[in-house]
């Protein structure tokens, strides 16, 4: 990923070619336009990229990006540029991978901005990075696409010659005994403005003994027209050749990218698509992360627009074969949450818990709605809810969604009742003075910490309670929450000075009666 300057110049013109019979190839391989499994089922990327060579301590993502719903993940590495992963590291990285059901698409960040950048590597010393981690991925080709060297040449236009250069590094890998699905980006950061790769990529195809090549552009600002979008894709279609979005994003510096058309489209055409990224961007780029700090339950908009948007990758993603996917989409929802059950209920939040729902491949999340309005989301059959509104009746029920987007029947509603704020210093207590069939009485005492005229202290119990008589106190009364407050006489207090009123309460069961919260 990289910003480019320059607009896009010209329509895009479509082209035929006509490209030999591959050879045998293992693992993911290139049919046509399409992407085959070993076993022949198609298979369309739709995941993220995640920046591993900076985060190489960030192992969790790959079963995060996995859970909602992603089946390929792009990881960046180095051979030196910057802290070079080697061979352990990367067998690691694939089992990573593995372990979490995702196609690994591997690639060096090292060549970004070849002829334009300081410190950039050349496509040849890319290749000489995967021999020297060979051992971590040969026998690895039904799970992993190497995606030879990221964005490898920038807009200056006395870098090498793209087509020679991205040739002799495809020659060079199957030379030296690599049968994987290759991936090559474009130039132009990726974004291939001047359509270089457009226009040589049959040559390119022609070139890898394996006619196995997959190519790769990076939409961002040049690609910010539906226009623009179709007809690079358009271009690929018709000429036979396999095309993947290995990055895109929804908005950037050098244009705003039209990601709704990039996703809209790459789903029609059954192309792959590669958000960037997961998280940890910087330089001035960092709305492109698609969660903050790493942390899967605090989505962007950029994510949520990513994983659970239209033709987002809960909608569309479908896990390989290689992994027991069907290959099919997922149309089954999962079953009705059970109804939750309010605790720790305060002036501005309250904890939610219910029966988990089951679904035939994995539920993904949960939503709570107040109304048809989301007040909150969860990865599990629990929620602290916070930022609520005092002394108001919330009105709740929770929904299940999986990995494909399926939602299930809204839980049965729950009501609970936020408690008023009470005076800065002051904490009740509670106890059960004594009980008999039906009835019972309460004591709470109010004991504050600084000097205060005046107190609160509210009573929240579970539906079938009443109190029906107070003393030393006023009582407001609106089932099940329960307010008292200070008499006339009892509401000034000194600090560390502390009072106690009682009350009658009644309830329909038996032995000791229910516990309420207090706040």
């Amino acid at each position: 990923m990289r910003i480019r300057l320059a607009l896009l110049a010209a329509l895009l013109l479509p082209f035929l070619v006509s490209i030999p019979p591959a050879h045998a190839a293992v693992g993911l391989r290139v049919d046509g336009t399409r992407i085959l499994e070993a076993n022949g089922n198609a298979f369309v990327m739709r995941g993220t990229s995640h920046a591993h060579t900076w985060y190489a301590t960030q192992t969790s993502s790959f079963a995060n990006i996995k859970s909602l719903g992603a089946n390929t993940v792009r990881v960046v590495l180095s051979g030196g540029r910057w802290t070079a992963n080697g061979a352990s590291d990367v067998a690691n990285v694939v089992s990573l991978c593995k372990q979490n059901k995702l196609i690994c698409v591997l690639e060096n960040h090292d060549t970004t901005g070849y002829g334009e950048q300081s410190g950039a590597y050349t496509l040849d010393q890319a290749v000489d990075y995967w021999i020297s981690v060979k051992s971590a991925i040969v026998g690895q080709e039904d799970y992993v696409v190497l995606n030879v060297g990221n964005e490898p040449i920038g807009n200056n236009p006395t870098t090498p010659n793209w087509t020679q250069a991205t040739t002799a590094a495809i020659t060079r890998l199957r030379s030296n005994g690599f049968q994987h699905l290759i991936m090559v980006d474009a130039p132009n950061w990726g974004q291939d403005w001047n359509f270089t790769m457009r226009d040589n990529a049959a040559t390119v195809a022609a070139a890898d003994p394996q006619r196995n090549t997959v190519f790769s552009v990076h939409m961002y600002g040049v690609f910010d027209t539906a226009a623009e979008v179709t007809s690079y894709l358009q271009a690929f279609q018709t000429a036979g050749l396999p095309l993947v979005i290995g990055e895109f994003g929804f908005n950037h510096s050098d244009g705003n990218p039209d990601e709704d058309t990039i996703m809209a489209q790459a789903q029609a055409r059954g192309v792959g698509y590669l958000g960037w990224s997961w998280s940890g961007n910087g330089g001035g780029v960092e709305y492109l992360d698609q969660v903050t700090n790493f942390d899967v339950t605090r989505l962007t908009t950029w994510g949520q627009r990513l994983f659970n948007g239209a033709n987002g990758i809960a909608q569309t993603s479908v896990e390989a074969t290689v992994y027991g996917g069907t290959g099919t989409p997922d149309t089954e929802a999962p079953t009705r949450p059970g109804t939750p059950a309010a605790s720790d209920v305060t002036s501005t939040g309250a904890r939610l818990s219910w029966t988990a729902s089951t679904d035939n491949r994995a539920v993904t999340g949960y939503d709570v709605f107040r109304g048809s309005t989301r007040i909150g989301s969860s990865a599990t059959n629990s929620i602290t809810l916070t930022g609520l509104t005092a002394q108001t009746a919330y009105t709740v029920t929770v929904v299940a969604r999986d990995a494909a987007g399926n939602t299930s029947a809204a839980s049965a509603a729950t009501t609970f009742t936020t408690t008023s704020t009470p005076p800065s210093g002051c904490t009740p207590t509670y106890r059960v003075v004594g009980h008999w069939q039906g009835g019972f009485q309460g004591e709470v005492t109010v004991r504050c910490t600084a000097a205060v005229t005046s107190w609160r202290a509210v009573l929240t119990y579970p539906s079938g309670v009443n109190v029906s008589q107070s003393w030393s106190s006023t009582l407001s009364a609106a089932p099940p929450v329960f307010t008292f407050t200070n008499a006339a006489w009892n509401g000034s207090l000194p600090a560390g000075g502390s009072t106690t009123f009682g009350f009658i309460g009644t309830w329909s069961g038996t032995g000791a009666p229910p516990a309420p919260t207090v706040s």
